[in-house]
């Protein structure tokens, strides 16, 4: 970032009051020239407001008039996974923002630095850096400099020859930071949490001192000035109060000391006990100490996944009691559900005076089926002035906003004149998707006239979808003029979409010229897409030279995707050198269809060179394991084709070019072996899956499992799915468990329930959810055993 000083720019790290507060507070007032420093980042990304703030990210990422700018973050790897993870079929999606953003702009740390790096770094040393001398002497070996200037071996020696209530702290405290507590731990709540954490004969040894010897001991620093549990000041607040929250409300500020653990402590505790359930004292301590709201919002999610149910119900309503509005609303669709409207209403409504606006938008739903119109319209711009439009809505996963429901209601119902005037009201407001939403039902009832007068109240109140609709509208009645203008004036607004449409409409008419100097327009507000496109027009059309000149020029306006347009058009041209080139500038540029027309050049009959098996190495290495889904099947393809081909070709040598291909990166023989599978080459998948399993993808066993039980072999399958369950595979140990049922053996079916709920990801299938309901409809303790009938 240095340089970039040196012309001006700015560093802006949010981190007060706190730092996703202050993200999602003044992210919007970030101006061209400015470095936002996301350190960290799942303090940002992982908050409840993650995906608010990743949308913010995403938006001044793309508004040129707020550029040029800088978004740099850190996240640990296991961060990463969690946030990029696709969703199964039918369950919630929380990180889909995060999920979007992070997409082709991550650059994996490697563990160890390399020999030119070494000796960089010795040249420093060598130039006085004490430091980095001192390093060396550990690390010169194993190149990990990074984990020794953080202190990180010394650390994980204090944690392991610690004494037992030391360990005890440092355990309660990686639990507590991987269920999601946040980075300041009250002291009492890791005293009062430590004792199920040590062994009778440990316990019984303690002297009443042990707390403040434990504490003094684990604040001694190690290398690298750390400790691992190192005692905090957190910055006071600085911003106005929030919503009223209840008098008798417990402070979500810890009234005595606290302390926060290091690091990379917190990193080691979050793999090698991910799959332990705490012992009883740590919700007990929880329960009892913690205030946070977010907090026990966080440890009731994480109970319900490990089926600990009567818990999980206390942390829910002392996390409503302490203000957390998302179990206020979870307790009051329970109310709800059970038939008691009136107290659901009573949770809605303090939810709603806090500022959740979901309770907003369910009172006046209520409010509606009650017959209430007036309440519900009431609610409904509540809601609407707490920030709850329709962008948000899709953001958070929720239904389209209040206003515009009501709206769509009374439309439905006939009442066409409240309709409209509770969309005026909305308009009046702010809120033009009201407006936007009648004119579209309108138009659906035919009535064109009324729809378009609609949109047009919708576009001179800045609604740039009603714009969009408009210029369609207008270009279909023959009122070209108009609908040029229109366009030109949502492009102005941002929103170049209507004029590449209209090119669209243009071009499709046979109006070439017409259409290219819109597309020119739109390109011109930073839309090369608009250029990209119509040469895809131009070549449907047959006409190969002009769609070869508009290629061209998206390519120099910036369109990467364009250059492996203008290498296809140079391969079919018989240019096989110059498409080539261009083919291999779109893959530096990360457009995996060029890698796949390379390995097509690289290992067609005839072509055999020595730059193929480096060129499916080249698709491998960039699909890297924690890549997104779409760029893993993307390099898929590219290995596919060029191991396919070669095949053909050389018969079984495909398996040798897909190891060396896939070295580092198990992933690419996983979606090899589950195409194979698909195509019902069983024997070659499963050669495929071993080989991944070897390299330690956990995945591939299961599949592997799956595949042998598929083939009526029981014994050989159920020893693969015990050693991916052994690895922490929650799917393989309900299949293992299923097993287990099928042949009689109750007690080891149970067991391995019990196992999949301490891992924390049972609720997520659907028949292990079900599976531990019928076993143990009360939930389970925490230290798995049955939880007796409760109320």
């Amino acid at each position: 970032m240095q340089p970039l000083a040196e012309q001006g720019w700015r560093l802006w790290h949010p981190f007060d009051p706190t730092r996703a507060e202050a993200a999602v507070e003044d992210l919007d007032l970030v101006g061209p020239r400015t470095v936002v420093w996301l350190n960290e980042a799942q303090h940002y990304l992982g908050d409840r407001a993650g995906e608010r703030i990743a949308a913010a990210v995403h938006h001044l990422l793309t508004s040129p008039q707020r550029g040029p700018v800088l978004v740099l973050g850190t996240l640990w790897p296991d961060y990463f996974r969690q946030y990029t993870a696709l969703p199964a079929p039918g369950g919630p999606d929380p990180h889909s923002r995060v999920r979007e953003l992070l997409a082709g702009c991550t650059v994996s740390v490697p563990d160890s630095f390399d020999s030119r790096a070494l000796a960089a770094a010795t040249a420093l040393a060598e130039g006085g850096d004490r430091l980095l001398a001192d390093s060396l002497t550990r690390a010169r070996a194993d190149g990990r400099l990074t984990q020794d200037l953080a202190g990180g071996p010394a650390l994980l020696k204090r944690y392991h020859a610690g004494s037992p209530a030391a360990k005890a702290l440092l355990e309660v405290a990686m639990d507590a930071r991987r269920l999601g507590v946040g980075l300041h731990l009250p002291q009492a709540f890791l005293t009062d949490a430590a004792p199920d954490y040590l062994h009778d004969t440990d316990w019984m040894q303690l002297t009443d001192d042990w707390a403040e010897k434990a504490y003094a001991e684990l604040a001694e620093q190690v290398h690298g000035n750390q400790a691992p549990l190192s005692r905090v000041t957190p910055r006071p607040q600085r911003r106005p109060p929030g919503p009223s929250t209840p008098a008798d409300a417990p402070s979500p500020q810890p009234s005595g000391p606290v302390f926060r653990l290091a690091d990379y402590l917190e990193q080691y505790g979050r793999t090698t006990r991910r799959h332990l359930c705490p012992p009883a004292s740590f919700w007990h301590a929880a329960h009892t100490h913690l205030a946070h709201p977010d907090d026990l919002y966080n440890l009731t999610s994480e109970a319900l996944d490990r089926h600990r149910l009567q818990w999980a119900h206390h942390l829910q309503l002392r996390a409503a009691h302490c203000g957390n509005t998302d179990a206020l609303c979870a307790l009051a669709r329970m109310r709800e559900k059970a038939g008691d409207r009136e107290g659901a209403e009573t949770l809605y409504r303090q939810a709603a005076d806090r500022g959740n606006a979901d309770a907003l938008y369910a009172l006046a739903q209520m409010r509606e089926k009650a017959g209430d119109r007036e309440g519900a319209e009431t609610l409904a711009r509540q809601a609407d002035d707490h920030g709850f439009p329709s962008a948000m809505s899709r953001l958070v996963g929720m239904q389209e906003n209040a206003m515009s429901h009501l709206v769509g209601m009374r439309e439905k119902a006939g009442d066409r004149v409240g309709a409209e005037t509770l969309a005026r009201q909305a308009a009046d407001r702010g809120n033009t998707d009201a407006l936007y939403a009648l004119a579209q039902m309108r138009e659906n009832a035919g009535d064109r006239e009324g729809a378009e007068t609609l949109y047009r109240q919708a576009a001179d109140q800045g609604n740039t979808s009603a714009v969009c609709r408009l210029v369609e509208m207008r270009e279909e009645a023959g009122d070209r003029e108009d609908a040029e203008t229109l366009a030109r004036q949502a492009a102005d607004h941002g929103n170049t979409n209507a004029l590449l449409r209209l090119a669209r409409t243009r071009e499709w008419a046979g109006d070439r010229e017409g259409a290219e100097t819109l597309a020119r327009q739109a390109a011109n507000h930073g839309n090369t897409n608009a250029l990209y496109a119509l040469a895809f027009m131009r070549e449907w059309a047959g006409d190969r030279e002009g769609a070869e000149t508009l290629f061209r020029q998206a390519a120099d306006h910036g369109n990467t995707d364009a250059l492996y347009g203008l290498a296809r058009m140079r391969e079919w041209a018989g240019d096989r050198e110059d498409a080539e080139a261009l083919f291999r500038q779109a893959a530096d540029h990360g457009n995996f269809n060029a890698l796949v027309r390379l390995a097509r050049i690289r290992v067609s009959p005839g072509t055999r060179e020595d730059g193929d098996e480096t060129l499916a190495q080249h698709a491998a290495d960039h699909g890297n394991t924690d890549a997104p889904a779409r760029l893993t099947w993307m390099h898929e393809w590219a290995l596919t084709e060029a191991l396919l081909q070669r095949k053909v070709r050389d018969g079984e040598g495909d398996v040798a070019l897909a190891r060396r291909a896939a070295e580092g990166d198990t992933s690419a023989l996983v979606r090899l072996a589950q195409i194979r599978e698909r195509a019902g080459d069983r024997e070659d998948a499963g050669a495929l899956y071993r080989q991944a399993a070897d390299h330690g993808h956990t995945d591939a066993l299961y599949r592997l499992a799956q595949i042998r039980e598929r083939a009526g072999d029981w014994e050989g399958a159920e020893a693969l799915y015990r050693q991916a369950a052994d690895h922490g595979h929650t799917d393989a140990l309900y299949d293992l468990a299923q097993i287990r049922e099928r042949v009689g053996d109750w007690e080891g079916a149970e067991a391995l329930y019990r196992q999949a709920a301490d891992h924390g990801d049972a609720q997520a299938l659907l028949g292990m959810a079900m599976a531990l309901k019928r076993l143990w409809p009360y939930g389970l303790d925490p230290d798995g055993t049955p939880t007796p009938e409760w109320q």
